[in-house]
């Protein structure tokens, strides 16, 4: 799978903008706010219809301007297919092959996508909602029917927590049938939220071994855990996850009337990286961490290859300079000749690897890209 293609307008500081790109690595170089950056989200945003980098589409609007469009003509296996997402103040509209998608769910997906950039360092050390984040964007691109559960579950979490603050200040009056009707559609969306969490980690997991196990030349062995926020595992169906999520809601339910608020669900949950049985979040060293999430992106490439049968469009934003020679070579090498790639960076200057000195070039500078070496 690869991109062929880009049009960009209105977008950050891109009034308008064509390119056409490489099925092999492709280097945009150009010092800090050319525009190196818009162009890897714009890439990003056409696969995902959101930004990596904020959750306020206005945000992704040219300044002076009422609307921002991005689209893009793609390969795949079964032949080319066009993308396209329009961002304006009423919304966001989202087509493929020219066809407007009302559901988000049967948008994404369409094309794969990775994105490591220096912030997914926080992947490992950063919040719970960065690993949840993580995990959403990641399974959403290969199940749309993770997306649909997701999308339910968050839908009903936001009714559910308004009436349950509510109800603690006294604005709106008890009623056990109400809550027990919401409670049952949360149980229901979460049950198949969490079902299919434990699958892709114990997945990911299996990737992920043996990358790092090799990035630290055999001397670490890295675990990845779900960490729910009531006591389920793996092995149960989702009858029995639903049992369990409706028990615990029942014994908790006079202590979130009393709180405001929903105390357990998938919006609670956080992912356990293990490096030699320790927890690299609290007692691992910055060369661990970010070891770790390498191993994290790369085993991502080989899994959605696994699912989908072609890999995905990786992008590389400004993250070789985070990388001793070692990891980058490691990187480079895995990549190479299999995945198409996107590199930003000020300069190739000490990045000496074969991969590199094929890759096709671009040059950026206030909003303009000049092909070329």
């Amino acid at each position: 799978m690869y991109i062929d293609q880009i049009t960009i307008k209105n977008y950050r500081n891109y009034d308008h903008l064509n390119l056409q790109f490489e099925n092999k690595i492709n280097v945009i170089i150009g010092e800090n706010a050319q525009g190196k950056t818009n162009l890897m989200e714009a890439i990003y945003v056409l696969a995902m219809a959101k930004s990596h980098r904020t959750s306020k589409d206005k945000d992704l609007i040219r300044w002076d301007q009422s609307f921002a469009k991005v689209e893009g003509q793609f390969e795949n296996r079964n032949g080319p297919f066009h993308m396209e997402v329009v961002f304006s103040n009423k919304g966001k509209k989202v087509k493929v092959n020219h066809i407007e998608k009302k559901r988000l769910s049967d948008y994404i997906g369409t094309c794969n996508i990775i994105m490591f950039a220096p912030e997914d360092l926080n992947l490992v050390k950063g919040s719970p909602q960065v690993r949840r984040r993580f995990l959403d964007m990641e399974m959403g691109q290969i199940h749309s029917i993770y997306l649909y559960h997701l999308s339910q579950y968050h839908k009903v979490l936001k009714q559910r927590n308004q009436w349950l603050k509510d109800v603690s200040q006294k604005k709106q009056k008890l009623d056990i049938t109400m809550l027990e009707v919401m409670t049952e559609q949360l149980t229901e969306s979460a049950s198949h939220v969490i079902h299919k969490r434990f699958a892709f980690i114990e997945k990911l997991q299996q990737w992920a071994q043996p990358i790092h196990k090799e990035i630290s030349r055999g001397k670490e062995t890295l675990e990845v855990n779900y960490i729910p926020s009531l006591d389920v595992s793996y092995e149960m169906d989702l009858s029995t996850l639903k049992i369990k999520l409706e028990a615990d809601f029942h014994r908790l339910r006079e202590n979130e009337l009393r709180r405001g608020s929903t105390l357990i669900g998938p919006h609670r949950d956080d992912l356990q990286f293990l490096v030699n049985g320790r927890d690299i979040h609290t007692f691992g060293s910055q060369g661990q961490q970010r070891t770790t999430a390498l191993s994290i992106k790369l085993a991502e490439i080989e899994l959605i290859y696994e699912k989908i049968g072609e890999y995905p469009i990786l992008l590389l934003d400004d993250v070789l300079s985070e990388l001793d020679d070692h990891r980058q070579s490691h990187l480079l090498n895995t990549i190479q000749g299999k995945v198409q790639t996107f590199v930003t960076t000020t300069s190739v200057e000490g990045i000496d690897h074969k991969t590199l000195r094929e890759a096709q070039m671009y040059h950026v500078d206030y909003g303009k890209i000049n092909r070329g070496r």
